[in-house]
């Protein structure tokens, strides 16, 4: 089989196509070929070794595909030769054939393609488990949503809407600003040009947010926490600013509000059953026409080093979808 393999550490030009041996399901394995796979901004990260998740080398980048069970090891039941299905391995889906175990698969309805379903696993799931798990978000309350065109905020615009809340999309640009309002936002904060505590406040009449979404980290986590309302939630995502912010904690004492990490890598480990029922609720609104995941462009295999270069300098607005 075909497959993009990281070798050595280093930028995406130094990713190889290689033709490798084709894997063989064991016991309790599932074999799927590949129609789809998508690529995240910590893949950029790991191919150079600068992720938290540290592979031996030879690995291939990308977490999260959608295919076809081609076949499958002794002990395996839920899934068939033939299911269409969508899953999440970390790493390792930039190639023809995988292999995973059954709890990481879930069925993929006929009327939603390949491609739609590749991207949802990662930033669809950590949004919505941010939302339903963690945040126990509620209809009607205001959610702002820091870095709101990147993966996970795109998905965080869209999944509040969806879920009946008002959205504030805060992001460094209005070409960024007008992406997240086409996706749902009712309110924007350029927070290259307008003070994200202050223009958050007046947003909300001086009550605050009820929910941080925040990707970014930085400076801006601060500002963000200072305008959440009494009894706020603040959902601590990831550090795409790359500084891990130190917060004050008389913050969350004089507001009432909570600080509430979102690991959710971790938490498809420990609640594999709530994980697929968070997959199969996306799928169910995707089906449904109410979630439409922007693919901000699809490559070959072949060009896969070219669809991360872009993720690195930022110029993708949606997911990234390679077809191995």
């Amino acid at each position: 089989m075909k497959a993009c393999l990281c070798k050595a550490f280093g930028p995406p030009s130094s990713l190889v196509i290689e033709e490798i041996a084709n894997p063989v399901p064991e016991p309790g394995d599932v074999l799927v070929r590949v129609k789809a796979c998508a690529l995240n901004f910590f893949d950029t990260l790991i191919i150079q070794n600068k992720y938290q998740t540290k592979p031996a080398l030879p690995f291939s980048p990308s977490a999260e595909f959608a295919g076809v069970v081609e076949a499958v090891g002794e002990g395996v039941e839920d899934v068939a030769p033939g299911d269409r299905v969508m899953g999440y391995l970390g790493y390792g889906a930039a190639r023809e054939l995988v292999i995973t175990c059954e709890d990481r698969l879930v069925k993929l309805p006929d009327e939603v393609s390949f491609e739609a379903a590749a991207g949802l696993t990662v930033t669809y799931g950590t949004t919505l488990h941010a939302f339903r798990d963690r945040a126990k978000l509620r209809e009607g309350e205001t959610v702002a949503v820091l870095g709101a065109s990147g993966g996970v905020g795109q998905a965080a615009v869209e999944i509040a809407t969806i879920m009946g809340c008002r959205v504030i999309a805060c992001a460094s640009s209005d070409e960024k600003l007008a992406f997240a309002r086409s996706l749902g936002a009712a309110e924007t904060v350029n927070y290259s040009t307008q003070p994200l505590k202050e223009t958050l406040k007046g947003l909300t009449n001086g009550e605050g947010v009820n929910v941080v979404y925040d990707p970014v980290g930085g400076e801006l986590a601060e500002q963000a926490l200072r305008a959440t309302a009494w009894e706020g939630r603040f959902l601590v995502i990831g550090f795409a600013a790359g500084e891990i912010p130190k917060i004050p904690l008389n913050l969350p004492l004089l507001k009432g509000c909570d600080i509430r990490g979102v690991f959710w890598g971790e938490a498809v480990v420990r609640d594999p059953e709530g994980h697929q029922d968070n997959m199969r609720q996306l799928l169910e609104w995707v089906g449904q026409g109410r979630l439409n995941p922007h693919v901000h462009a699809i490559y070959p295999l072949e060009d896969i080093s070219t669809a991360l270069e872009e993720i690195a300098a930022r110029k993708v607005l949606g997911k990234v979808i390679v077809t191995p």
